[in-house]
């Protein structure tokens, strides 16, 4: 591991710890030639996970991409970037859970809609907006007649 100060090879691991629950190893190390100390994350290298697009196309998944997504709905609201970056492992261990190579944009698309309504239901209408291709306001006040709904009767989403 080349020292980010120096950039001598020689360095000796200091602490090692597991981290984000078991998915990485977290190490402190210390340069042998110019002493200062750096931290570096190992983590299993996971096999590339294919999106399936609405037309057919297949493109790799992108977490830079869904929090994207996901800041714009959750902007100007109270979800910290901890919050934000805990819904993506989330995410991304349930996708990955699946076991599949592929998964359509479909699927993870009504994933994040369930885990946004769970989280804030204004970024869930949010994301529903774009994602299920509001044409009007009319489409928004259906949505949150349903949300309302639920709220009353304890039903999940649709």
């Amino acid at each position: 591991m080349k020292c980010p100060f120096c950039g001598q090879m020689e360095n000796r691991v200091t602490d090692s710890r597991i981290w984000k629950e078991g998915e990485g190893i977290r190490r402190r190390r210390e340069c042998i030639h110019c002493g200062k100390r750096f931290t570096t994350f190992e983590y299993i290298e996971a096999v590339p996970l294919m999106i399936v697009k609405k037309d057919g196309r297949r493109e790799p998944y992108s977490r830079d991409k869904v929090r994207q997504g996901i800041l714009n709905a959750c902007e100007k609201r109270n979800i910290s970037m901890d919050v934000i970056d805990d819904f993506l492992d989330a995410l991304e261990r349930d996708i990955r859970g699946t076991g599949k190579k592929e998964v359509s944009t479909s699927h993870i698309g009504e994933t994040i809609m369930a885990r946004l309504h769970d989280l804030d239901d204004i970024a869930y209408v949010r994301f529903a907006s774009v994602y299920r291709e509001f044409k009007d306001v009319n489409d928004f006040v259906e949505e949150l007649k349903i949300i309302l709904s639920n709220q009353h009767n304890g039903s999940p989403i649709r």
